[in-house]
């Protein structure tokens, strides 16, 4: 060999060397030291010997400009966080399968407003047209797999698979609402949307995204997890964490897909994003369904596409999303007009991801100001608010509750009339911060003051209930005021007994020990049961905090319906 040959080869191997030293340091460098200076500080709280942390990635126009690990991938071997490292990515894998649905609507194999039983024929006919824009929308009023799953006893420790998963929802008996009319997030009907995919490609969900998506746009360390057994190297742990210095394995327990079950890594996620405004996979227009906000039967518009979030960060149009379960919470923002993506991916519990990715982003993009148009807020003069007749609606003032056992109050102070959801059950008139000023529009309609959009409608049902109907430009909300609740063993009596719920599979028992009421389950620790009125329940499960008391018209408890979250309307039958 020449010296010449010896002297490159040496030079090729330094420069090897150097990459491979250089891996977890920040990317393709156009940015400055001192901005990574600045992100380095934003992270340095986790950035430690023996914590868990993250991985940040930058992206503008067609490079990964900076990306870097920071603290523990796992903390038994001491093995840190690298742009190599690969994350679960939660419900970030959902715009990766509803862009699956965008490419086989593109080849003309279905259309998003197809009915999805057309696909799916298995899943039981609740006498509703369930549509697969409204899956992707989450306006199906399908119940939610990750809620519904502990409802029936499947612990943390169970794995749940995808199998498991169809068999619960070959159970359902019902929806949380009319197909259309509200939103609610939930996993369901990305699961579906996963079998749709197999079933319209006749590909695995896992080969399908892989050949259309993964492989076309370079993402080698990148697929759909379908197999909780198979080992993956390079992979994040998950931690929660215990105290600052202090952390514990969190289990993964989901095996599904669809709606979660997306592994990636840094530099793969960077290909992605650089999809939203160079499109190599689909083009333009597919990029734009994805970007247009839904809408529901009404015509009201929320602020949900197809997998992603829709929203402003200054006048820009972002599509964001976030991802959590066990320890791992992640978060994506892409802003295609400006060419710019930020995401976080971590692997403690306790590691907000919302926040540091502001801070990040705002080191690389001058938001524009906010548009004179889209800040103007109609307001009432607050002189107003002022209530000439108090006394007319002290009937009206107290505690209410939502169907979904929501607390809100509404009182009066220094002789304004004063709203609040979401306050803890205390004495009326105790508020804290947030509450609403309501200003009179007529006899017994009030408005928020500074937003009059939102509209309150007292009234006195000829059933003698006490109710306030909420109507916002996005939704309405109605509550129930309620008074003392039944006192004393003998009152309390009536709601002992099993209840059996033939949907979720699984019993419920209530008890009545030292003059308290308790909620078991053979898989769960005994839960101390509040009751507010006589018909709301409310446990320390989170999975079914709140319980909607049954009665037949001899005022016969027949049983309960779980009213909380993403499940709604879930019977429990009084079997004893």
């Amino acid at each position: 060999m020449s010296n010449i040959m010896k002297k490159n080869a040496l030079l090729i191997v330094c420069l090897m060397l150097t990459a491979a030293l250089c891996g977890n340091k920040a990317g393709a460098q156009a940015v400055p030291d001192s901005t990574v200076k600045k992100i380095d500080a934003i992270f340095s709280k986790w950035d430690q010997p023996n914590s868990p942390g993250c991985v940040v990635g930058v992206v503008r126009n067609d490079s990964l400009i900076f990306t870097k690990g920071y603290g523990l991938a796992n903390l038994e071997y001491s093995i840190r966080n690298t742009p190599e490292t690969i994350w679960y990515m939660a419900s970030i894998s959902k715009q990766f399968t509803a862009y699956s649905i965008v490419l086989l609507a593109r080849q003309g194999k279905l259309s998003l407003d197809d009915d999805f039983r057309k696909y799916l024929p298995w899943f039981p006919d609740l006498h509703e047209r369930i549509t697969i824009r409204q899956l992707l929308n989450h306006t199906s009023g399908i119940r939610d797999i990750s809620q519904f799953a502990p409802i029936a006893g499947i612990t943390q420790q169970d794995v749940l698979t995808q199998a498991e998963v169809i068999k619960i929802l070959k159970r359902q008996r019902g929806l949380n609402f009319k197909p259309g009319t509200q939103f609610i997030y939930g996993n369901s009907d990305y699961v579906l949307l996963a079998e749709i995919v197999q079933a319209v490609s006749g590909q695995t969900f896992r080969r399908f995204t892989d050949s259309a998506i993964f492989k076309p746009l370079g993402m080698n360390n990148t697929h759909f997890h379908d197999d909780y057994t198979e080992i993956v190297k390079n992979r994040a742990d998950s931690y929660d964490a215990k105290d600052s210095s202090h952390f514990a394995n969190s289990i993964l327990n989901f095996s599904y897909y669809g709606s979660t079950g997306l592994l990636t890594n840094a530099r793969d996620m960077a290909k992605w994003v650089m999809n939203f405004y160079r499109p190599i996979v689909g083009d333009a227009n597919d990029i734009a369904q994805m970007a247009v906000k839904a809408k529901l039967n009404n015509g009201t518009e929320i602020g949900y596409g197809l997998g992603v979030e829709i929203d402003k960060y200054y006048d820009w149009t972002q599509l964001a999303h976030g991802g959590s379960h066990a320890g791992y919470l992640n978060y994506i923002r892409i802003i295609p007009e400006a060419k710019i993506g930020v995401f976080i991916f971590s692997n403690r519990s306790d590691l907000g991801v919302g926040s540091p990715n502001d801070q990040v982003i705002n080191l690389f993009l001058r938001g524009k100001p906010a548009s004179a148009a889209g800040n103007q807020t109609v307001k009432i003069d607050s002189t107003q608010a002022v209530i000439k007749e108090p006394g007319a609606l002290k009937k009206y003032l107290g505690d209410y509750l939502t169907e979904v056992g929501d607390h809100a109050r509404l009182a009066m102070s220094n002789g304004k009339l004063l709203f609040k959801i979401g306050v803890s059950n205390q004495a009326v008139g105790l508020f804290g911060e947030g509450a609403s000023l309501l200003v009179r529009a007529r006899r017994d309609t009030f408005v928020v003051i500074n937003s009059p959009s939102t509209k309150f409608l007292f009234r006195v049902s000829p059933e003698k209930d006490t109710t306030i109907t909420m109507i916002s430009p996005y939704e309405v909300i109605r509550l129930k005021k309620y008074g003392k609740s039944p006192g004393g063993d003998a009152a309390l009596q009536k709601y002992v007994g099993s209840y059996y719920s033939l949907e979720a599979d699984c019993r419920y028992t209530i008890k009545l020990m030292d003059h308290h009421l308790i909620l078991t389950h053979s898989k769960y620790d005994d839960s101390k049961l509040t009751l507010k009125g006589d018909d709301h329940l409310f446990t320390d499960y989170w999975w079914m905090k709140h319980l909607l008391v049954d009665f037949d018209k001899a005022n016969n408890i027949t049983g309960f319906e779980v009213n909380y979250g993403w499940v709604r309307h879930l019977k429990f039958n009084k079997i004893k």
